[in-house]
């Protein structure tokens, strides 16, 4: 059944309302992939937090007007699924997945930071670690020094106290 122009209107406003937000989107073909899997791989982008939609090309186009993802407007072309969010890594790296396991899901083209990019620099983009790995990274990091000298003071503590033994 068609849309009609009122859900139109509100699918472009709700898509334009979340790309306001995003950092990235990817653009990948679907054609051929069983049902079941996209049920999966919608399951995981949103526990990822990614917005994943199948739309129309016409009112993809529409929603990426006057955003900054309106240079891949022009490559909205067959049946294409749109992975977008606000992670700059998370779309990039929820899509490769999926396409690392599924020889029918195509990684078309994607956007993040402004710039256009290609299937190189989307796996590249998805092979960067999440947020949330960086962050557990960077708090070892800083960690380190205190445990460093916490143990170097309990080393010393137990040498004095076998001196005085």
């Amino acid at each position: 059944m068609p849309l009609s122009k009122a859900d139109k209107q509100a699918v472009v406003a709700e898509v334009s309302s979340v790309l306001a937000q995003a950092q990235t989107m990817v653009l990948a073909e679907y054609r051929g992939v069983a049902v079941d899997e996209l049920t999966q791989l919608r399951n995981k982008a949103r526990a990822q937090h990614v917005a994943l939609r199948v739309l129309k090309n016409t009112l993809a186009r529409r929603a990426v007007e006057n955003t900054p993802f309106a240079p891949l407007a022009e490559q909205m072309v067959g049946p294409l699924i749109y992975s977008i969010s606000e992670d700059p890594v998370a779309a990039a790296k929820v899509v490769n997945d999926f396409a690392k396991s599924n020889d029918k899901f195509v990684i078309r083209t994607g956007m993040n930071e402004g710039k256009v990019m290609d299937l190189p620099s989307i796996q590249a983009l998805a092979n960067i670690p999440g947020r949330e790995e960086l962050l557990a990274r960077l708090l070892g990091v800083m960690l380190a020094p205190v445990s460093g000298f916490a143990r170097a003071l309990a080393a010393l503590s137990a040498q004095q106290g076998e001196q005085t033994v």
